[in-house]
Order: structure tokens, then sequence, then C-alpha cells
């Protein structure tokens, strides 16, 4: 691929690059990234202090309040047979409370197995994983089918090993209705043995929602057009690890296309948002959606998931342009992209493209099934490998400044082709459970 001067030497400095390795080292030192929390304020001061230092203009903190969710102490054991203690993690915005019944296996927790079985009055045990062939079932719907059910406590068991409990929010940014836990694999077949057997636990849950504050991080580079495309990717992570996979390389990956960004000539501005809760409910995507006029983003880029393995996976959510852009992309490079069409709701994408804006996520894919070591306490930094934030980083920033040429079209994305697409992979019932399904698609 034949690039210009100044794009070619901003792309060598990039592939040669240390901060980006320090800036993670920063990041994930900072300890707990929970939305609203204190840690998320240093997080989103170090992250303005690198827009900065990466050439954005206009750099600035925009605060916004959310339901503030913090953790207390979580005691789960056995009533019968044996008053076995197990490790368990409350799920955020899991009510405080104490409860107590018979446990209940319910497999992987679709819909189905929780209707084969009576969970009224009961604690519902639920793998965090989905059936191989089966459509994708979201940890809040599995937690809403089995509280509307009856159950009185929900617990997700790990499919990973390695005695590591899960985390995930049950809700997008409000207390739910029922305590719920996490628990590893390996606590997971006990309870599911001791299910088989008429077991019964206690679960005592402390935790407190509280009004709180969280930030989105703005910046911008190239000249001031009617049009721009926004380039997102969340900083905040949940408060049991240092959440350097999710999303500590997504937002460092970002920070590398950002320097390359601010030393090129580009048609379009491009405007960046670091934002805040994308883990308790996509709350810092939500509210710079409402402060954005739609009409004035071209297209958005959200880097969730990119850096963390080796090769770039591009979520188009229907758009045949920006599908389109990755190809091209991938061809010119000759750096391996895989395209996936398919839309979903569940990462800061979602409240652009619900308005129609065409998107790309930016991923990457381990081979394995569910999130590997994130969302538990083992997603640290010895897991990342910067190479792939350097690299994913410079074809991010390459994404963008196609997207960011006059002539490249990308027609906003049409609803009623979108709704059809959300329903034929299946998503309306989880969207639902979660409160997402817009009102305008029913």
């Amino acid at each position: 691929m034949e690039l210009e001067d100044d794009t070619a030497d901003a792309v060598g400095r990039a592939w040669l690059d240390d901060r980006p390795w320090a800036f993670l080292t920063d990041l994930t030192a900072i300890g707990n990234r929970m939305g609203g929390s204190e840690g998320e304020a240093r997080a989103a001061a170090l992250v303005a202090e690198a827009f900065e230092d990466a050439g954005l203009d206009r750099v600035r903190e925009r605060p916004f309040a959310v339901n503030e969710w913090r953790r207390g102490t979580t005691d789960l054991h056995l009533v019968s047979p044996d008053g076995r203690e197990f490790e368990a993690i409350a799920l955020p915005y899991s009510p405080a409370g104490e409860v107590s019944g018979e446990l209940v296996d319910v497999g992987y927790g679709t819909p189905a197995e929780i209707d084969e079985v009576d969970v009224e009055g009961k604690v519902a045990v639920a793998s965090t994983t989905t059936p191989s062939g089966g459509r994708f079932v979201h940890r809040m719907e599995k937690y809403g089918y089995a509280a509307d059910a009856g159950a009185v406590a929900f617990v997700f068991v790990n499919h990973v090993p390695g005695q590591l409990p899960p985390t995930g929010s049950l809700t997008f940014g409000e207390e739910a209705s029922i305590p719920a836990v996490g628990v590893s694999k390996e606590t997971g077949a006990w309870l599911t043995e001791y299910a088989d057997a008429d077991g019964e636990v206690e679960l005592s849950v402390e935790a407190e929602t509280v009004p709180g504050e969280s930030r989105n991080v703005l910046g911008r580079v190239g000249p001031d057009t009617d049009e721009s495309v926004l380039l997102l990717a969340h900083y905040d992570a949940h408060d049991i690890a240092e959440g350097a996979l999710d999303n500590g390389c997504g937002i460092a990956t970002l920070l590398v296309a950002a320097r390359v960004l601010a030393a090129i000539d580009l048609d379009v501005g491009v405007r960046f948002g670091a934002v805040g809760c994308e883990e308790t409910g996509l709350l810092g995507s939500e509210h710079l959606a409402a402060e954005t006029d739609f009409d004035s983003v071209k297209a958005v880029v959200n880097v969730d998931g990119a850096g963390r393995f080796r090769d770039l996976v591009a979520m188009s959510h229907t758009s045949e342009a920006t599908a389109d852009v990755a190809r091209r992309i991938e061809e010119r490079t000759r750096q391996p992209i895989e395209v996936r069409e398919e839309p979903h709701p569940f990462s800061d994408q979602w409240p652009f493209v619900r308005g129609g804006v065409p998107a790309l996520q930016l991923h990457s894919d381990s081979g394995e099934r569910g999130r590997g070591w994130g969302h538990t306490h083992a997603d640290t930094r010895d897991k990342v490998d910067d190479r792939n934030v350097r690299e994913h980083g410079i074809l991010a920033a390459l994404l963008v400044r196609e997207l960011a040429r006059e002539p490249v079209e990308v027609p906003a994305l049409d609803e009623y082709d979108l709704e059809a697409a959300f329903r034929e992979a299946a998503f309306e019932p989880g969207m639902k459970a979660a409160g997402l399904w817009p009102e305008s698609w029913e």
C-alpha cells in the first residue's frame, strides 16, 4: 500500500512507539476503574493528558450524572447438605439482600431451559456461555428471564477454568430486582451437583446504588467540517481487575490511531470520544449520543476489543459502505481484517447505530468461545501483547482516514433494514429483556 509521505512517516513512528505500553501501564496501575468511581475519574484525567500529548485539539472532560453501583461483601454457603462456603462476587446493579432457596440448574440459562424447570422461590444456576449453534443469549436476558419466572437469586457460572468468578452488569444503569452473583467454573460444578441433590443455599449481598458522576473525554483533529468521523473507545473497567484487555487495549489502540491521524492531512474532521461507564450500561456513549447531531456524523468507529488478539475484526452493523472500507484496507495493507456484517447492541456503537449512523466496531478474536480472561480477576496487563495494540491502532487510523475522504460516501442506515437485521439475528428477546428494543420497532 502506497502512503502519502505524512501518513507513511506517522505509521512508521507508530510502529516503534513505546508510549502505548507506557499509557497502558499507567492505566492498569490505577486498579479499580468502575463507572463513577474515583479510579474512573483518575483514568479520565490520564486519557485527557494522553489526548493532549497525541496532538488532539479542544481536549476536554464532559461530566454526566450516573447511578454508581458500589460493591460490598458477598457470602454464599450451603444450608444443606454440608454447610460449606463458596467464593462468589456480586454482579453490578445487584441489590443488597439476604435470600435462601433450593438450587436449580438451568443449564445455559436460555429461556427454553428455564421454562423446563421450576425456579419459583429457588436460586437459578446458569452458565456464562450459550449452546453451540444456537443464538447468543446475553447475561441480562438469562437473569431477567429467571427473575421473571420467580427465582429469588441468580448464580452466573464461568465456563473458563481457573477459579475465576465472572462479573458483568445486570441492567443498563438501574438497580436490578433480585440478588445475583458470579462464581467460578469449579464452584459451579459443585453447585450443579448439589442442585441434583436438592441442595439449599443462603446468599448475602452487600451493595449500594448511589448518585454519582462519570465523564467523557473529547477531542478532535483535522478541519472544521460540517460532517466528521467519530472514533470511540471506553476507558472504564470492572472493579475486580485491572481491565487491561477490556478495554485498556481498546483505549490504547485509539491513542495510537489518534497520534497517526493528528499528523496527517484529512479531508473531513475526526472527533474522538473516550467514554465512561460502558461496563455499567453504555452510559457514556448514550450521554454523548444525546448531545450529538447525528447528521454531523459521517460514521462512528468504536474500538472495543481491538488490540487484544492477533487479527482485527471489523463489525459493520449492516452498513455495506463501512464493510467495503474495511475490505479495501485489508486488501491494500495485506493485513487480515475479518468483516462481520451482523449487528449487535452491546457496545458503544449502539446509541449511534440505533439513530441510523453507519458504524464499525473494531474487535479481535481469540478463536475461543466467550470472554476468556475478560470480566474476571485475570484481566491483567501481563496478558497484553502491545504489538497488537500498535498494529491495530495503525489499521484503525487507516480505516478512519478512508472514511474521512470526501469522495467516500457512507449512507445512513435504513431503519427498516436495521430492524430486520436485528430480528434475523434473533436479538429481539434479549434486547427486550435488557430494555434495549426500540419502541419504534414494536
